[in-house]
């Protein structure tokens, strides 16, 4: 970074020390292409989001060249709308925060360098984000009186955590899964019913038509492990229940299926982050991730916290996909922790969380 606008920037910085604070936030680690003005940490000015899922849906999933691609075609536009639906302009920003990892390479690569650039020509501070601290901060959006340290389970298409809060952006991981994501086995089971893609929200559609309890598929453990998850061999069952049927020419009710499977792994969810809030200690748990909308996991997980004395926080589905809203409120937090990136931030799409 030149001197020169190293001093400007620190100048600006001491200057709004006493003002509000404005992330211009960006993210484009997948599929979606957004971004988002959020002030002082909890107040979302504007959340654009440009979606590709009609695109991927052609080919059963994400194609990571034609995301990339979208992305460099949506970001200008997605950005401009995100200022103008603040009522804001790029110099009233306090910096720019975007998501660095993880993802797919070359969708993060695009918001990276747009970020860089941004933040390069407006003399503004860059702060790199993480993709799945940005999911857990996206409570913070409509809980003005959830503050660390609580527990929280994030739940996504390709991770599933359980994670101890210690502070804004600080994070203790007591569980993880050691195999397929949640989402990951949602998705898994929409493409082999012939449900499609994407998988979430087609599942927890057709489940409500269906018995969770006409199947009893296993619940997975690890041994030793009380806190990790295991869906592979759910996902194995399932398949081989569908297999059996096929050869033995029984008709399957897709809805009883798919019910029964999303109780066992919703089951497998909410037994164990609640055990991790009591034994640990806390008496506030949370989700975060893209499953974290599914329906039958959030009245789960209420019941489960109500019946445990726990409270329990969620963010709205808007906030549970990829949004630059989230990564804005983490953004707002790393920048007032003093984290700042330089102009050699680059994408890593196998970060782990805690990781800078």
């Amino acid at each position: 970074m030149e001197i020169s606008m190293m001093e400007e920037i620190k100048k600006a910085e001491l200057e709004g020390k006493e003002q509000d604070v404005y992330i211009l936030a960006i993210e484009s680690s997948c599929d979606e292409t957004a971004a988002s003005v959020v002030k002082n940490g909890r107040t979302v000015l504007s959340n654009v989001i440009s979606s590709q899922i009609a695109l991927h849906t052609l080919y059963g999933g994400v194609v990571p060249e034609i995301a990339s691609r979208k992305h460099i075609e949506k970001i200008n536009q997605v950005i401009e709308s995100a200022l103008e639906e603040a009522h804001m302009e790029l110099d009233q920003m306090t910096a720019i925060a975007v998501t660095y990892g993880p993802g797919l390479v070359g969708a993060l690569l695009v918001g990276v360098a747009e970020a860089k650039a941004i933040a390069y020509a407006a003399k503004k501070p860059l702060v790199g984000v993480h993709h799945i601290e940005g999911h857990v901060s996206a409570n913070f959006i409509e809980h003005p009186d959830l503050e660390p340290p609580f527990v929280c389970l994030i739940v996504s298409g390709g991770h599933t955590h359980l994670v101890i809060v210690k502070d804004y952006g600080e994070f203790e991981i007591i569980g993880r899964t050691r195999d397929d994501a949640a989402g990951e086995a949602f998705d898994k089971v929409a493409r082999a019913v012939g449900l499609g893609y994407p998988g979430g929200p087609k599942v927890d559609k057709t489940a409500k038509e269906g018995n969770p309890h006409a199947i009893e598929f296993p619940r997975g453990k690890v041994e030793g492990s009380p806190y990790d998850f295991s869906f592979s061999g759910l996902k194995s069952c399932v398949l081989n229940y569908i297999n059996h049927a096929k050869m033995m020419g029984e008709e399957i009710y897709v809805p009883d299926l798919v019910a029964s499977f999303q109780n066992s792994v919703v089951d497998s969810l909410v037994s164990r982050a609640v055990m991790a809030a009591k034994e640990y200690g806390y008496d506030k748990l949370a989700i975060a991730g893209g499953v974290a909308s599914n329906s039958a996991l959030r009245a789960g997980m209420k019941a489960a916290c109500k019946k445990a004395g726990l409270s329990f926080y969620y963010p709205s589905p808007i906030f549970c996909t990829d949004n630059a809203a989230m990564i804005g409120v983490a953004g707002y937090y790393e920048y007032m922790k003093g984290t700042r990136s330089g102009w050699d931030l680059n994408a890593v799409p196998n970060l782990k969380l805690g990781e800078r």
